[in-house]
């Protein structure tokens, strides 16, 4: 009956309090009678009315989010599987630390956007329980079915207590940290890839640069540098709902409800477009001139695989460590000989399990970074081991787009018979 309303061009005159009021006078308009004949506010309050309006709406943005953010997450994995091979330098502490490979770092971040896609899901079943039929908050004596309308408006359930219907925020409050989080560990590998592109181990993508005003040569990846603009601001969002949901009674209030949405709408929109950026970049993210065998080994970052080759052969881990120690500090990896491997195990007082072919081992690990492709660790960087990975969360981003699709059928599916519903209700 109101299907060809836009409230966005409703003209408030000052004549009806809000919203609901209009809606109200505009239903009796079409129905030919008085707003006095109607029953719109039968069994219902603006609290429920709110309460299940607001979480309609962000079921709706955290599908969005959540489609995004799986299809970031898919490309990912694919730039993950083609690059389990391409050796680079890990680093912690913003030092050089170990070699590990394009594809094992992505597959990490991509095991986070995994964790990040079931949050979002555990979110989406917190807000689709249905609050309607609380009314103000103590409920009503009259007889309504509560669970038909959530039927109807394609929630899964109705909340339980209908004070915390009405007065509950938490689901407002999760929405609004859940994107802080995940924006947050985005911002984290935005700074890297600042990073590989400066360093020119990945391309710099065109689409995703802005040139110089001046300078010729320049294509700055400003991209990245928003995305670390856009989780700052998300976190902000997330700070103005806490702050305001703190700052309410255990009651309805407009405090912890209403006058958080505007945050909460910016931050899902933020949240999509943050994903949906990254997806894009992922897609053109590919390798340039990554670091060469003597450029790593040059960087110390294979004196741990060093080390640990002699705790194969049976030296004790400590005594190992300070040989490699010793050795790092007298020269480059390239410059080590049995010669100085023996004289550094004597310095350090170290005998036990230094043998010749513990020393052929060690100098062998120091200078051949690619040996960390065949690490058969199920969770570290050997390339089998990193395709696996991949192969293991592109299952569970799978089953997190299949639980989406259920629910926007479902959604669909209450939308369809809710239409029948008022069509035969209207013509009777």
């Amino acid at each position: 009956m109101l299907d060809g309303d836009r409230p966005a061009e409703f003209g408030y005159d000052g004549s009806v309090e809000d919203v609901y009021y209009t809606l109200e006078r505009r239903l009796a308009e079409a129905c030919g009678i008085s707003t006095g004949e109607l029953n719109v506010q039968l069994a219902r309050s603006r609290n429920d009315l709110d309460a299940g309006v607001f979480r309609m709406i962000l079921r709706e943005q955290v599908l969005a989010v959540l489609d995004a953010l799986t299809s970031a997450g898919a490309v990912l994995l694919d730039r993950a599987d083609a690059y389990a091979d391409t050796v680079i330098i890990g680093y912690t502490h913003r030092r050089p630390a170990q070699p590990t490979s394009i594809g094992h770092a992505l597959a990490g971040y991509a095991e986070a956007l995994a964790g990040q896609a079931q949050a979002y899901l555990d979110l989406l079943h917190e807000l689709n329980r249905s609050p309607l039929g609380s009314c103000a908050f103590a409920g009503t004596d009259l007889d309504i079915d509560s669970g038909r309308l959530a039927e109807l408006l394609g929630f899964d359930e109705v909340i339980v207590n209908s004070y915390e219907a009405v007065a509950g925020a938490d689901h407002l409050m999760r929405n609004g940290t859940l994107n802080a989080q995940a924006l947050a560990t985005g911002a984290r590998l935005a700074r890297t890839l600042m990073d590989w592109l400066s360093w020119e181990w990945v391309v710099t993508p065109p689409d995703f640069t802005q040139g110089s005003s001046i300078m010729p040569q320049k294509r700055n990846p400003v991209v990245l540098e928003h995305l670390v603009s856009m989780a700052g601001a998300t976190a902000a969002d997330a700070a103005s709902v806490l702050n305001n949901v703190g700052a309410a009674w255990w009651e309805d209030s407009n405090n912890a409800t209403t006058d958080v949405q505007v945050r909460l709408w910016d931050s899902n929109d933020r949240a999509q477009r943050f994903f949906s950026l990254l997806d894009g970049l992922f897609q053109q993210l590919e390798p340039l001139r990554t670091p060469t065998a003597e450029q790593i080994v040059r960087s110390g970052a294979t004196t741990t695989a060093a080390a640990d080759a002699l705790a194969r052969h049976g030296v004790p881990f400590r005594g190992g460590h300070s040989i490699v120690g010793r050795l790092v500090r007298e020269g480059e990896p390239g410059t080590w000989t049995p010669e100085k491997v023996r004289a550094a195990a004597d310095a350090v007082g170290v005998q036990e399990g230094v043998t010749e072919a513990a020393i052929a081992d060690l100098i062998d690990a120091a200078n051949r970074p690619e040996l960390v492709l065949r690490r058969a660790q199920p969770d570290g960087p050997g390339q089998d081991a990193v395709r696996a990975q991949v192969r293991l969360l592109r299952g569970s981003f799978e089953r997190v787009e299949a639980r989406t699709r259920e629910l926007r059928q479902r959604i669909r599916a209450a939308e369809a018979t809710l239409a029948a519903v008022v069509t035969e209700t209207a013509g009777r």
